[in-house]
């Protein structure tokens, strides 16, 4: 039954302002709707949305909380490292990233964290 809708990812954040100027400035989203009342603010990505808002668990998520499918993931992590973004290095069993990339069933990944704390990911299946 809820195949059949779209699903738009929320993410928490605690300083509304600060996270605007990552997913605006850093990020290059622009809003889509404002809500400053409950603090909520709407982006557009590919054919889907998301949103974040303002709360005070903001962070506490310890899991990839949003993915993007990209092509050319080393190009795009290069790019993003040129506007200070930082690419968390994991080296678990089955999972290690090098120089931010890791080798994954299907592709590649790489993980990065917002300044509220949340994870979040690039994807290139092949």
């Amino acid at each position: 039954m809820l195949s059949d809708f779209a699903i738009s990812p929320a993410l928490p954040v605690g300083d509304l302002a600060r996270a605007r100027t990552f997913y605006e400035g850093v990020l290059g989203f622009t809003p889509e709707e404002v809500l400053e009342g409950p603090g909520q603010v709407f982006y557009r990505s590919g054919g889907t949305t998301f949103f974040i808002y303002v709360t005070g668990s903001a962070g506490t998520n310890r899991a990839t909380a949003a993915a993007w499918s990209v092509t050319g993931i080393a190009d795009v992590v290069a790019e993003l490292r040129s506007k200070g973004v930082v690419f968390e290095e994991y080296d678990f069993p089955g999972l290690k990233t090098e120089d931010g990339i890791a080798e994954v069933p299907g592709g590649k990944a790489a993980w990065f964290t917002d300044p509220e704390g949340n994870i979040l990911a690039l994807d290139e299946l092949t």
